[in-house]
């Protein structure tokens, strides 16, 4: 099969022939039909975060199960499925306690077994277990959960980080209340779907902070009742805006500044929530008397504190119905080849989501919907 190859950090990713070996026991065979370009590979690409090279990167990824292995369950041949990078063994305390995306015991592929990917022969990293910026996954069952027939897939992917983490952390994690107010700082493919998860819970107010004026627009049609411009001032703007500070505020940078900032848009009892991924070693001052006086709460959530196999179906349907939007959060889709000029693209911030799409399996999805 061909797939994205990142040989060292920063560096571009090359367009390889990678060997995939045959689903073992409970494991999944997945030919991809779409798979979303998240700025948190990129952490892995810049060298923000370590990992062993060369890997297949890509972690939202949808597409069709095409074969699977001994005592799979969970899925058959043919079903349309999304992937996720919080796989779950289901048995440690984390996961009966309902909280699989921090299962300690995650499934790990039978040493004996031998390496899913190869290239020449080679062993190769197929990153998160997962490896989605490539033409098929071969996965564990507890990574993938089954989509509606109707479902597009190339929507569908987005379901599996950013749309996950935007939406769970308001659901799950911060429990974001009707009539509350909310800022959001930093408007790419997590802190929009963030903004459409207070949309949805009711926040009488939602408050968009970046940079780019692009993104303003993009998070007024998702929601955001108003837009301020980040930097030093963003603070004030929005304690002004909100009348004395917000009840939730939610990074979605990873950046020390904004972080800080975030807590300081709290009213008093406010919870500050971190989505954003900071680089490896890094940490935030917090006020402390402030936060003693004011009663803020700071928290952080992966993966939007969210089951998958729950969560992603439930959006499944909220986007069917009309209520969620994903279409916008597209900006564009582009071949496996251009996934250098789409990783510039998203370094631009200028837009939400670039996704990498085959159309051949898009159409089969559509013709088996």
């Amino acid at each position: 099969m061909k797939a994205a190859v990142l040989r060292a950090t920063k560096t571009p990713f090359e367009i390889e022939e990678v060997g995939v070996d045959k689903p073992g026991p409970r494991e999944v065979l997945v030919r991809v039909a779409a798979s979303g370009l998240c700025h948190s590979d990129y952490h892995f690409v810049n060298g923000d975060l370590p990992m062993p090279l060369p890997a297949v990167l890509g972690h939202e990824a949808a597409g069709i199960v095409e074969a699977v292995g001994p005592e799979v369950t969970m899925v058959s041949v043919g079903d349309l499925v999304v992937t996720c990078a919080t796989m779950f063994c289901g048995h440690c305390n984390s996961c009966v306690s309902g909280k699989t995306h921090i299962c300690t015991d995650k499934p790990r592929r039978i040493e004996q077994n031998g390496p899913r990917l190869t290239i020449k022969g080679l062993p190769i990293n197929q990153a998160g277990e997962l490896g989605g910026f490539a033409e098929q996954m071969l996965v564990h069952e507890n990574a993938v959960v089954v989509m509606p027939r109707e479902m597009p897939l190339d929507r569908a992917a987005l379901l599996g980080c950013g749309v996950l983490t935007g939406l769970g952390t308001v659901f799950n994690a911060a429990k974001v209340t009707p009539g509350s107010k909310v800022a959001v700082i930093g408007c790419g493919g997590v802190g929009l779907n963030v903004i459409q998860g207070a949309r949805l819970a009711g926040a009488q107010q939602i408050i968009a902070v970046d940079l780019m004026p692009e993104k303003h627009a993009l998070a007024l049609k998702l929601g955001a009742t108003d837009t301020v411009m980040g930097g030093p001032d963003a603070v004030e703007t929005v304690r002004e805006l909100s009348k004395g500070g917000v009840d939730f505020s939610f990074e979605v940078i990873g950046l020390q500044p904004t972080m800080l900032q975030a807590i300081e848009m709290l009213a008093p009892g406010g919870l500050m929530t971190i989505v954003g991924a900071m680089a490896l070693g890094a940490s935030i001052p917090v006020p402390g008397i402030s936060m003693l006086m004011n009663e803020w709460r700071v928290q952080g959530a992966f993966m939007g504190s969210s089951p998958f196999v729950r969560e992603i179906p439930r959006y499944a349907q909220l986007y069917l119905q009309g209520k969620l939007d994903l279409d916008t959060l597209i900006s564009e889709r582009i071949a496996l080849g251009a996934i250098n000029e789409g990783y510039r693209t998203m370094l631009g911030a200028t837009q939400a989501r670039s996704v990498i799409t085959f159309p051949d399996v898009l159409k089969e999805a559509a013709r088996a919907a």
